[in-house]
């Protein structure tokens, strides 16, 4: 057993200097590719896999990551809003239809026997 280290490895140069091999630029091993099909991506990183696919480039998966939370957060919050504007349009109808029933005078109630009949006359 040799308990002694290695010595150190100098190499020549092509231009004929010389210079020690630990010191040398790692060799360049080229891209490494991870093969993944879109449809095992997460469901956030489709619409990234497919601008990238089609060459559109940072920009677009810049703008689906940034815009993508903010439309929905902007949608749900029209949703909502549009929600509360039925209910109250609900509410304010209700009490409408309940002051004018109740208020309601004997001239009123002429007045609808009188156009009852002639839709009835009518049809």
């Amino acid at each position: 057993m040799n308990h002694l280290p290695e010595p150190t490895r100098v190499v020549q140069l092509p231009d004929g200097t010389h210079a020690y091999a630990d010191q040398m630029p790692a060799t360049y091993a080229g891209p490494q590719v991870v093969h993944q099909h879109i449809h095992q991506a997460a469901p956030d990183k489709t619409v990234q896999r497919i601008a990238l696919g089609s060459g559109v480039g940072a920009g677009a998966v810049a703008a689906g990551v940034y815009f993508g939370p903010l439309l929905i957060g902007a949608l749900t919050a029209i949703a909502a809003n549009i929600a509360m504007l039925a209910f109250l349009a609900l509410i304010l109808a209700w009490g409408v239809h309940t002051v004018v029933k109740s208020t309601g005078s004997p001239n009123a109630a002429a007045a609808v026997k009188n156009v009852r009949k002639a839709r009835r006359k009518r049809h």
